[in-house]
């Protein structure tokens, strides 16, 4: 199992879209479609690799050091086939 933290989708979206678009969108909303957009890439590149399985993209894990949290919000959003 591979996971990923965008740590800066903000920042992504400000250079992206523009300035303006990255004020009125609130950080979750930023969040959604950059990883949206990752998740697309990754599975597109997978595919081509021959790769088969799933990728999800979930609310509530953190890991701290050695450990993974899960917080009692711990949902899965949407997970997609490969």
């Amino acid at each position: 199992m591979i996971l990923l933290n965008i740590t800066n989708a903000s920042e992504v979206v400000k250079a992206k879209a523009g300035k303006l678009f990255e004020k009125i969108t609130p950080d979750r909303i930023d969040q959604k479609l950059v990883e949206a957009q990752v998740i697309q890439t990754m599975i597109e590149q997978m595919k081509l690799e021959g790769l088969e399985g799933e990728i999800s993209s979930v609310k509530g894990l953190e890991v701290i050091g050695t450990d993974l949290i899960t917080k009692s919000t711990f949902v899965v959003r949407e997970t997609k086939k490969f």
